[in-house]
């Protein structure tokens, strides 16, 4: 059992876990015609998973504790599932509208924050509160555009969509603060 734990959390133990995901609608295409994925929506989840998957292994590879563990898969998890989301029904309204590529800013937020942090908890703690402060300047701007008339939307979802983002965010930046107020101090002699 630990040599299985330890070859998931490989890139090709992230491969693999991939595959195996998206076996799952692949089967299930066979058998009911609810579920209908073409081959782009496979390669999408493919990469969309597989990266995640990387990302975490990458990033956690020589973190000290269980808590950094688990801020960055809060953050990467987060991310995940506003993009997963996001290109499955949308955001704001019903099906793919231009206010819900005001989220590819949130993601550059991640991204360009984590490489900017050191991957530092500090860092990164920062990194999480920043996505979290787009977070509220989208559903702000979406609520300005009068993006709460697309069907399907309204001022409670853009909202609340918003606010469960928002939380995950900064419950993952709390994490990272976390760690970064419990990190042992370098003792210096003088």
């Amino acid at each position: 059992m630990k040599s299985l734990i330890k070859f998931l959390h490989t890139i090709p133990g992230v491969g693999a876990t991939t595959l195996l995901i998206l076996s799952i609608p692949l089967i299930a295409m066979q058998f009911t015609s609810e579920v209908n994925w073409s081959v782009g929506d496979f390669i999408i989840m493919g990469i969309l998973i597989f990266t995640t998957g990387s990302a975490y292994v990458l990033l956690t590879r020589y973190t000290p504790n269980f808590i950094q563990r688990a801020a960055y898969g809060m953050a990467i998890g987060s991310t995940f599932l506003m993009v997963w989301a996001n290109l499955a029904v949308g955001l704001i309204g019903a099906g793919p509208h231009a206010g819900n590529l005001m989220y590819i800013g949130v993601v550059a937020v991640v991204v360009v924050g984590t490489f900017f942090s050191g991957f530092t908890a500090k860092g990164m703690e920062l990194t999480m509160f920043a996505a979290a402060c787009a977070l509220v300047l989208v559903a702000i701007v979406a609520l300005l555009a009068n993006m709460q008339s697309y069907p399907g939307s309204s001022v409670a979802e853009i909202i609340a969509v918003n606010a469960f983002f928002v939380f995950l965010y900064c419950l993952a930046g709390l994490l990272f603060r976390f760690v970064t107020l419990h990190q042992p101090q370098a003792k210096t002699e003088g």
